[in-house]
């Protein structure tokens, strides 16, 4: 059975607990636009609250974390899907536009670094690696595997990456190149996950990120690479490695960010509310890993009591169970 299927019998018993009577008479819409990461759990939520409210048209559009916050920040969508935490621009560009938001976390994520089933070298990497084969500096000089360890083959690099817009390709930045650094230019872009799969898949020198979901999509077509973590252990990503922390520095949450103007609208309100319900065994099955309960309760709370803004960036530094507790 494949993911889209599970998520759909998981979704539609859950679903069945509404009342058809009620949701059958809401009419409305709800926009939303954002990261492609978190695309696949909202469009698994869109499609069974749609069987619920057949009179809702609810659109989940992908132009990328930062696209998506670009609209969302002038009010043209009623939820941002974010696979990072809103930057501080873009808070205040809301609050120019007097756009007041909820940050809602809805799952974990690992940022896979894949290579191509043939490659039968590079299986484990450090981040300085990663550092030799991507940043800008390099460019000129890593042109080949052979470059970045002298004991790797002599096979040229072709590396597959997320657009500039993607929340994937800023966390991806944020790690290997830092402040300072930049990404090298000479590589394929897409926003489309599946094209980077197909990159790496067809070259056999190919490497590339994104989502961890993808990755357990495909692996059947490509191998994910074991990355040295903060205790020195080379770890590959797994739904338990995500969360317990130990594939780090390349776990991450996900997000939605919803208009709090938008929740005066019946149908939104109901989307909301029902993204809810069903978030945590959504975001399983379509290959993310559930946030523990509580998280999913202090959003509720937070949504509940009108607290609205980044909780993440108040406090940069701690996780999102930390952020994220009931009190």
């Amino acid at each position: 059975m494949n993911l889209k299927s599970t998520a759909l019998l998981v979704t539609t018993g859950l679903s069945l607990a509404f009342s058809a009577g009620a949701s059958a008479q809401l009419r409305g819409s709800v926009e939303i636009d954002g990261s492609s990461t978190v695309g696949p759990i909202t469009a698994a939520v869109q499609r069974e609250f749609q069987n619920e409210y057949p009179g809702v048209d609810v659109t989940v559009n992908v132009s990328g974390t930062g696209g998506g916050f670009k609209r969302f920040t002038i009010g043209e969508t009623d939820i941002s899907n974010a696979s990072r935490p809103i930057k501080a621009k873009e808070a205040d560009a809301a609050t120019a536009n007097g756009i007041n938001f909820f940050e809602i976390p809805v799952a974990y994520d690992g940022l896979s670094i894949v290579v191509n089933s043939n490659n039968d070298w590079a299986t484990e990497m450090t981040v300085d690696d990663l550092k030799k084969i991507f940043l800008s500096e390099n460019q000129n000089t890593v042109k080949n595997w052979s470059d970045v360890n002298p004991a790797w083959p002599n096979i040229p690099i072709k590396m597959y990456i997320p657009g500039t817009d993607s929340g994937t390709f800023d966390y991806f930045k944020e790690v290997v190149a830092g402040k300072t650094g930049e990404v090298r230019s000479d590589v394929s872009v897409s926003e489309d996950d599946n094209v980077l799969v197909r990159g790496v898949t067809g070259n056999q020198g190919g490497i590339g990120f994104f989502g961890s979901s993808y990755y357990f999509a495909n692996q059947d077509q490509l191998q994910a690479v074991a990355i040295k973590n903060g205790k020195g252990e080379f770890v590959n990503p797994t739904p338990e490695t995500i969360e317990d922390g130990s594939y780090n520095p390349f776990s991450r949450p996900l997000f939605i960010y919803v208009n709090q103007e938008s929740l005066s609208k019946p149908a939104v309100k109901a989307f909301v509310d029902f993204y809810f319900d069903i978030a945590g065994d959504a975001s399983e099955a379509v290959g993310y890993v559930r946030l523990p309960a509580s998280v999913y309760q202090a959003a509720i709370a937070n949504v509940e009591n009108g607290k609205t803004g980044s909780m993440m960036a108040e406090h940069p530094e701690a996780s999102v169970t930390e952020v994220f507790s009931v009190e």
